[in-house]
């Protein structure tokens, strides 16, 4: 599973994002402090680091370098500091993206989609029912034969992939796709999207084991014991 370093002082804030994260299916660690962040990156690899500037014991900036040295991971700047200079010195430093509190959820978890992706450190290999799917080369087999997916087959594959054990609305796979295409896409896109993966990915389309309808609310992956 994709491994997240956050670096956040404030408990309420800290435990929100455990949360959401955790609901996406990520795997957190969380450092209060600049201390504590450098301890954690001496005993983990991380896919991507979330990050305060102001710290009790330093600042995000320093944490940012010493991510960057040690593991040259994307990292994501959390802060309550929208001015200019702020933005330009985390950017100067390495940092990947900027966001600044109060942020919306889904912009945020969309922002690190980008990040990973970028990076290719979007996740592990994932194997269910003969398909492989493999992030970090873009790569997608069935039955140990390469299946060919557009940009928004395959982020559609994606989505699913990183949520393994979650019921997923249509509402949320809209704003997925809408985010991948910068473009509008519709109800009716969307379950056009739908069968065309099913066409691609299942043995038979026509009975879908991979991809299934929860009626009323969405679909999900099938198998509940899915690896990651």
């Amino acid at each position: 599973m994709t491994q997240i370093l956050l670096v956040e002082d404030d408990p309420a804030i800290a435990r929100n994002l455990v949360l959401l994260l955790h609901s996406e299916g990520f795997t957190v660690t969380h450092a209060p402090t600049r201390k504590e962040a450098t301890a954690a990156l001496d005993g983990y690899m991380f896919d991507l680091a979330l990050i305060d500037i102001s710290l009790p014991d330093g600042n995000g900036f320093t944490v940012c370098t010493e991510i960057k040295e040690e593991q040259d991971i994307p990292v994501i700047f959390l802060t309550a500091s929208g001015d200019e200079a702020s933005v330009v010195t985390g950017l100067n430093m390495g940092a990947d993206d900027y966001i600044t509190k109060p942020f919306r959820p889904r912009e945020l978890i969309a922002r690190m989609g980008t990040a990973l992706r970028k990076s290719g450190r979007s996740g592990s290999a994932f194997d269910l029912g003969g398909l492989h799917v493999d992030p970090a080369s873009g790569v997608v087999k069935k039955n140990g034969r390469e299946v060919f997916l557009s940009a928004l087959e395959y982020r559609l594959l994606l989505v699913f992939v990183n949520n393994p054990r979650t019921i997923i609305t249509r509402g949320r796979l809209l704003d997925e796709l809408w985010d991948a295409a910068g473009e509008f896409v519709n109800d009716n896109t969307l379950t056009v999207y739908i069968k065309r993966l099913r066409e691609k990915i299942e043995s038979d389309p026509a009975s879908p084991q991979l991809i299934l309808t929860v009626r009323g609310t969405g679909y999900r992956l099938g198998g509940s014991d899915a690896a990651q």
